[in-house]
């Protein structure tokens, strides 16, 4: 059994897990230390409904993505290359964001929650369900964007979702090494070395978008004469450009090692010069923001080392 699709979502499931994880701890533990503890029950209401929304927008995307392939209408191959591809770039645009936005903001993490927390306590009988809200926004947000990138990915069958399933598992595992049993956990550096692993997998992401939409335009022009012309003088590529290399017989992405590269880094065996260049323009801006976001980066000590009797 290849285990190799399943790896990226491994790592973006965990990385975005354990950020769900710290939100869910955080307030955990100031409910402990305010002596509300009886709105507990909400907290795990919360989880266990962003959970479900999350895995219901997943099965709505792909139950779209099935029945175009079941379908007899004539277009229907080219709409379902293109919602791969729009797939594609939703979970690039989204994942990016959340890569520089949350090592921006992770210093000031612990000390939102724990606003939005303590306005939320002052609700009265209303306190239960803004706690149940902060934390079910705070799940389905991370679980969206990894449900997106399932979907991107779901050519590759079901091993994207076991990744998925493996993710959350080791999460929430951190989680309650963090806040129920209280062991040091470098939080800085775990989301350093996994920031960088999410930014050459969502380059990859780069490089297949392309190809979805690439196949799209020639599907069509080969389905309608109106626009036979499109993709008539390229080739192999309608709108890629040039090859750049065709390694399918030197490191086939289909096989050891090639498609564990293909997997994580989006390598594949005939690269087009659309696809190069969109690949080094996405490293280049999107990674030097990464890069210049993480300098000087350092998560309160309070989430690494305290255990959660004593975060304040």
């Amino acid at each position: 059994m290849d285990f190799s699709a399943a790896l990226p979502t491994f790592v973006v499931t965990l990385r975005e897990g354990v950020e769900a994880a710290l939100v869910v701890g955080i307030v955990l533990a100031y409910l402990q230390k305010a002596e509300q503890t009886r709105l507990n029950p909400w907290v795990y209401a919360g989880i266990g409904a962003g959970l479900l929304t999350s895995v219901l927008v997943g099965i709505g995307f792909n139950g779209v993505i099935r029945a175009l392939d079941t379908t007899n209408q004539v277009y229907a191959p080219v709409i379902k290359q293109l919602l791969e591809g729009g797939f594609g770039v939703i979970a690039i645009a989204l994942l990016s964001w959340m890569l520089i936005w949350m090592t921006q903001q992770a210093k000031s993490l612990k000390s939102e929650v724990e606003g939005s927390l303590s306005a939320a306590l002052t609700q009265g009988q209303q306190a239960g369900w803004a706690v149940f809200g902060l934390i079910a926004i705070a799940v389905l947000r991370e679980g969206f964007e990894t449900v997106i990138f399932i979907s991107a990915k779901f050519q590759q069958g079901w091993m994207p979702a076991i990744g998925a399933f493996a993710g959350l598992a080791g999460a929430t595992i951190i989680g309650i090494l963090l806040f129920q049993l209280g062991v040091k956990i470098n939080l800085c550096r775990f989301f350093q070395i996994m920031g960088i692993f999410l930014l050459l997998i969502v380059s990859g992401l780069v490089v297949s978008a392309l190809r979805h939409f690439d196949k799209a335009a020639t599907l069509l022009s080969q389905l309608d004469v109106r626009f036979a012309e499109l993709c008539a003088n390229s080739h192999p590529s309608c709108l890629l450009g040039p090859l750049v290399w065709d390694a399918s017989q030197a490191l086939p992405d289909r096989e050891f090692p090639g498609i564990l590269l293909k997997a994580l880094f989006g390598y594949t065996q005939t690269l087009y010069w659309g696809q190069a260049i969109a690949y080094l323009l996405f490293l280049l801006i999107v990674g030097g923001l990464y890069l210049q976001s993480i300098t000087g980066w350092k998560l309160s000590k309070t989430m690494t080392s305290d255990k959660p009797q004593s975060v304040s």
